[in-house]
């Protein structure tokens, strides 16, 4: 039986990380990527209200809505749940996505990152009845929702919206037993509820496309030819029930190589998921620092350090080995707090902390790693 989206090819550009010229997207460059990507069959473009602010629905508008017919592409943006404090907030957001874009219409439109609380809200303040009007008048063909939280959540949502025609999930090799993530026991709740996928993260936010030596090493002996990235996207296109995967290309170089090998997709194979096994086996015998994200050791440090987000990215760079990367997180992680540098060594975390942890040992470490 056919299912939304199953004629779509499972390769989706994601206009979240655009190539740049200074602040402003490098549009030529962008054109220049559409139109590969559509030369090839491609046709599944991702954007959202908040994506760039702004300026990523105005570039689809500039590379894709203005150039090429509107039958020929789907095009998905997506209500943001943030700002909304009651049902009139809905309107002039669609209508903003809507004059940036030019699109006239939205083939897949969707409620944005939804979680136990967002989802809530969207009930509280009728997002969903929202969405549901824009479709009968038109201006949406299939609606759905973003998602970032437990399976148990995912099935509750989809038990009280059986309106959802789809649903976007984080889904890649590392997530995939997650404890945090979950991403099969999500994916397995959207079968359960007959509710196609829309893949975001397959590559980890870059993760798995740049990793150790060590890990790429392993991929490389098994086909030199295959980019590490590959390995990722297939594996995520090779699920069932699918609309496409999604993946956020910044420049022509990750565009031709995404499309060399999913214009014409096959599957991974059995010794390929054996190879993927073993860099995921690597991935969990990698040190971790203990920590469960309490936030206990938060509550009174002196210099506002935000303990339990540096050890989650220290237990990332430790995990995938890629250091550049790691150190623009960390940044982004002390931006208006404190660095590891500045702790104090008052001891008020150590005393509160339910695991154990050398905190102050810790943070002397991921300075040394991630403040270099």
């Amino acid at each position: 039986m056919s299912y939304l989206g199953e004629d779509i090819k499972k390769l989706g550009f994601g206009f979240m990380r655009l190539p740049m010229n200074g602040e402003e997207v490098d549009i030529e460059q962008t054109k220049k990527m559409v139109d590969h990507y559509m030369e090839l069959g491609f046709s599944y473009f991702d954007t959202a209200y908040v994506y760039m602010n702004g300026k990523s629905e105005r570039a689809i508008c500039d590379a894709v809505v203005s150039r090429y017919p509107r039958e020929s592409f789907q095009l998905a943006t997506k209500m943001p749940m943030h700002p909304i404090k009651e049902y009139a907030d809905y309107q002039p957001i669609f209508n903003e996505s809507l004059e940036r874009t030019q699109a006239g219409y939205f083939d897949f439109y969707l409620l944005h990152a939804l979680n136990k609380d967002s989802a809530k809200k969207a009930d509280e303040t009728g997002g969903w009845k929202f969405i549901q009007e824009m479709k009968a008048k038109g201006l949406i063909k299939h609606i759905g929702f973003s998602f970032h939280d437990s399976a148990a959540v995912l099935d509750e949502i989809l038990t009280n919206h059986p309106e959802a025609e789809f649903v976007q999930l984080q889904i890649n090799y590392a997530d995939w037993e997650s404890d945090n993530v979950q991403s099969r026991l999500c994916y397995e709740v959207a079968r359960k509820h007959n509710v196609p996928v829309i893949i975001m993260e397959p590559v980890k936010g870059g993760s798995l496309a740049a990793m150790s030596e060590e890990l790429e090493a392993k991929f490389k002996q098994a086909n030199p030819e295959a980019s590490v990235a590959s390995w990722a996207i297939r594996y995520a296109a090779s699920l069932e029930g699918l609309v496409t995967v999604l993946s956020g290309m910044s420049n022509e170089e990750q565009l031709q190589d995404n499309t060399s090998y999913m214009k014409d997709f096959k599957p991974l194979t059995d010794k390929e998921r054996a190879v993927i096994a073993e860099v995921v086996e690597i991935f969990n015998r990698a040190p971790k620092i203990p920590c469960t994200a309490c936030q206990y050791c938060v509550d009174d440090c002196p210099m506002k350090i935000n303990i339990p987000r540096i050890f989650s990215t220290m237990n990332h760079y430790m995990t995938f080995g890629n250091l550049e990367a790691d150190q623009r997180s960390y940044e982004n992680v002390v931006k208006d707090r404190g660095r590891a540098s500045e702790c104090l060594h008052c001891g008020s975390c150590e005393s509160r902390c339910p695991q154990h942890i050398e905190i102050i040992k810790e943070l002397e470490k991921i300075a040394a790693t991630l403040e270099a």
